[in-house]
C-alpha cells in the first residue's frame, strides 16, 4: 500500500535539491568560482553532489576537508562568504525541475493541497530558484534554512508547517530525497517518501530504511 494517501493529506512538504530540483551544476560552478577566487584546487561535478543537501556551512566544510585535510576556521568563513555571494547571484543557470515534478505540483495544487517547501538551502536563492522556474506559485511557503536556528534533520521546520497550518501530523506527508529528510519526518511523526533519483551524500537511499522510494513523483498519482 502507498504511504501517500494523497487524498487524506492536506499539506505536502517538499526538500529542494535532489527533490524538486537538479541544481547541483549551478552549485559545482559557484564553488568552483569560489575556489578559483581562493586561489584553492577545483573539485568535481560528483563530488559537489555528493556533498550537498546538509546546508552550505557544511558544504563549504566537506570541500575544505577534500582538499586541505582540515577545516580552518577563518578559512571556512572566507569560503562560505565567498561561496553565497557567488551562488545567491546566479543560483538557477542550469537548475531544473526533476521529470515528473511539475505533473505533481499541477495535481496538487488543483486538489487544494497546501505546499510548502522546506530546504536546508538559505531562504533567498531557494526562494530565486522556484521563482526563476515559474515554480513558485504552487507553493505555500518557502522555509530555508535560515529561519530556524535548527534546520534538517531536527524537525523543527516540519513542526512549524504542523502548527501554522492548524493540521493534524497525519494530514502532513514529507517528500525528500535524503537521510536528513527521513530523519527530520520520523522525529517530527509525520509520513516520509523519498525519490530514489536525489543526492543523499552519496550513500543509497535505502540504507536509511525509508517507508517508500518512488522513481518519479507521478508515480504517486497512480
Amino acid at each position: 500500500m502507498s504511504v501517500a494517501q494523497l487524498d487524506t493529506r492536506k499539506v505536502i512538504l517538499f526538500d529542494l535539491d535532489g527533490t524538486l530540483v537538479d541544481s547541483a551544476f549551478d552549485l559545482y560552478r559557484s564553488m568552483n568560482m569560489s575556489l578559483n577566487a581562493l586561489q584553492l584546487p577545483l573539485v568535481t561535478e560528483q563530488q559537489v553532489r555528493n556533498w550537498v543537501g546538509k546546508g552550505t556551512s557544511l558544504f563549504c566544510e566537506s570541500v575544505l576537508k577534500h582538499l586541505t585535510g582540515k577545516v580552518e576556521a577563518a578559512q571556512h568563513q572566507h569560503l562560505l562568504a565567498t561561496f553565497l555571494k557567488i551562488y545567491n547571484a546566479d543560483p538557477c543557470v542550469d537548475t531544473r525541475p526533476f521529470h515528473g515534478v511539475i505533473e505533481f505540483l499541477q495535481w496538487a495544487k488543483s486538489e487544494n493541497k497546501i505546499l510548502v517547501c522546506v530546504t536546508n538551502k538559505p531562504e533567498q536563492p531557494a526562494r530565486m530558484i522556484l521563482k526563476t522556474l515559474a515554480m513558485d506559485h504552487y507553493f505555500d511557503d518557502t522555509i530555508g534554512g535560515d529561519r530556524f536556528t535548527e534546520r534538517k534533520p531536527d524537525p523543527r521546520q516540519l513542526l512549524h508547517c504542523v502548527d501554522h497550518y492548524q493540521v493534524t501530523k497525519e494530514q502532513v506527508l514529507m517528500i525528500g530525497d535524503s537521510v536528513n529528510d527521513v530523519e527530520a519526518a520520523r522525529r517530527a511523526g509525520i509520513d516520509c517518501i523519498v525519490v530514489s533519483y536525489g543526492y543523499n551524500h552519496g550513500e543509497n537511499i535505502a540504507d536509511c530504511h525509508p517507508q517508500q522510494i518512488v522513481d518519479d513523483l507521478t508515480a504517486l498519482l497512480n
